[in-house]
């Protein structure tokens, strides 16, 4: 597991030292370095409290099976949005004005509402066929004690 360990981490250093090496041979070095750095920022000031906030909302509903329903729609969600994000903050005009031909904005935001609907629809029956298997099941029995 050591020796596993130790080239892994040779090959990342390896990998960053080109990745750096790149970066400064390119004339738009300052231009990604400032992409990369608005990256960085984008995930610790908003996603990270976003995933936060979610967390304690999660905490306070209720059992495991409706928290991860909740989970998975907002991975969905997000990946809708990450994928979405470089055409709806391209700059100017499409080169080709059939490449995104409908309001893009308006279809993802609508995208994300209907797995927002989908997750809550999920929620909300998974919680109900948890409440219904409660109460069908017999109560437990509880061992009789043997005297002497």
């Amino acid at each position: 597991m050591r020796a596993t360990r130790w080239s892994l981490g040779a090959v990342g250093l390896l990998s960053m030292a080109v990745g750096a090496r790149m970066l400064v041979d390119r004339p738009a070095a300052a231009g990604v370095a400032s992409w990369l750095a608005g990256a960085a920022l984008l995930h610790d000031l908003v996603l990270l409290p976003l995933v936060l906030a979610a967390g304690l909302l999660l905490r306070r509903l209720g059992g495991r099976p409706v928290r991860g329903v909740v989970r998975g729609g907002l991975v969905v969600a997000g990946c809708v949005t990450l994928v979405a994000l470089p055409p709806l903050l391209r700059p100017g005009e499409p080169a080709n004005p059939t490449v995104l031909p409908l309001d893009y904005g308006r279809n993802v935001l609508l995208l994300i509402a209907l797995t927002g609907l989908g997750t809550l629809s999920l929620a909300l029956v998974v919680a109900w066929r948890r409440r219904r298997r409660a109460t069908r099941r017999p109560p437990a029995r509880r061992p009789r004690l043997r005297n002497g």
